[in-house]
């Protein structure tokens, strides 16, 4: 039996690696969490938590999954990347921050990846650098979406009012929710619509606690620890800003408003002021043929299966890794300063979960 570790730093990290548990259980191997930096109170009770270093090193995981962009050194196993969001989400489209995308740490022997563009930048810096292998494996968070039931047009009961997921990062350069607040305020009280509300769990407090508060009849607030995976399906209509939720939603075959994108595109239907958002809804909500038709081809684009298959991939890139690939490479870099700031960064971020 085989062992793995989750490694989970912010809260979106746990509907991400779920999937791969799953997985990972159906092939009769076990699976483990460690949290570091963010409440673990979204675990299980049949989830397994190791709660120490100690623990760690004594579970002895052939590899560790990390969703975010380091994972401790030192830890038992290969260091697996899978990533936070999809391709086109990574911070922007400058230059300066696709670079960063596209940073080496000298932390991971394996990136899985999911798009092909991605795959191949990857690959070539595979090749430059020697010390690490490249899988195209889709995106484990994303095998749940692939469900027939959930997919296109969602029908709604007669009399029943469109569903609105709202949904909004927190840098403050690309956030809408304080704009929309009002606005929300305002539609979820006029009897013609229905809302989801979530923020981003780095979103201003204030701004939070704001949104709080309007939850009633027509207006749902969920908590940014929550899974939004199964919610997703509930709404009609997404209205978002820059956050990645909106390509994840774009997968359900279902059509998404924004207010003042920083990634427009005829995928969506962008408006640059809140004043337009209604009218913008409602023609979202009659599915123009062009929109749908550039969304399908962005979600093409961004992650090509569509099988629900993409935590079997993952685990299948560890297993020839570990009995092939891993041999053939070379070690990675000492990074010696690097390390010990991960090893700091690890004690902050186990005295932030324990706060929690």
């Amino acid at each position: 039996m085989r062992r793995y570790l989750l490694f989970v730093n912010q809260p979106y990290s746990y509907s991400i690696l779920r999937p791969l548990q799953e997985e990972i259980r159906k092939r009769g191997d076990d699976a483990a969490w460690f949290v570091a930096g963010c409440s673990a109170a979204p675990l299980l009770p049949d989830e397994h938590r190791l709660t120490t270093v100690k623990g760690v090193m004594e579970y002895d995981a052939c590899a560790t999954f990390a969703p975010g962009d380091w994972v401790p050194y030192f830890f038992p196993g290969i260091k697996v990347e899978v990533f936070h969001g999809l391709a086109r989400n990574k911070r922007g489209h400058s230059s300066e921050d696709e670079s960063d995308h596209y940073r080496i740490r000298g932390f991971f022997d394996l990136y899985c990846t999911h798009a092909s563009k991605d795959t191949k930048k990857f690959g070539e810096l595979a090749q430059q650098y020697k010390y690490f292998s490249v899988a195209k494996t889709g995106w484990p968070k994303l095998d749940p979406l692939f469900d027939n039931r959930h997919t296109g047009e969602r029908l709604r009961n007669e009399g029943e009012r469109p569903v609105v997921f709202f949904a909004s990062t927190f840098s403050r350069s690309v956030t809408a929710a304080p704009q929309l607040l009002s606005t929300i305020a305002n539609l979820s009280q006029n009897d013609r619509w229905q809302f989801i509300v979530t923020l981003h769990p780095k979103m201003d407090p204030a701004i939070t606690d704001q949104y709080r508060a309007l939850a009633g009849p027509n207006l749902r607030f969920v908590e940014s620890h929550e899974d939004l995976l199964p919610i997703l399906p509930e709404a009609d209509v997404m209205l978002c800003d820059t956050s990645s939720i909106m390509f994840e939603f774009m997968f359900l075959d279902r059509p998404v408003v924004t207010l003042n994108t920083k990634m427009p595109g005829p995928y969506l239907i962008d408006v640059n002021s809140p004043d337009r958002v209604e009218q913008a809804l409602e023609t979202a909500l009659g599915r123009p043929p062009e929109l749908m038709s550039a969304a399908r081809a962005l979600c093409d684009e961004l992650h090509g299966f569509r099988d629900g298959k993409s935590s079997a991939r993952v685990i299948d890139a560890v297993d020839e890794f570990l009995t092939g690939e891993k041999g053939e490479l070379r070690g990675k870099p000492l990074n010696i300063l690097r390390k010990i700031k991960v090893r700091r960064r690890l004690k902050r971020e186990l005295r932030k979960s324990a706060e929690y």
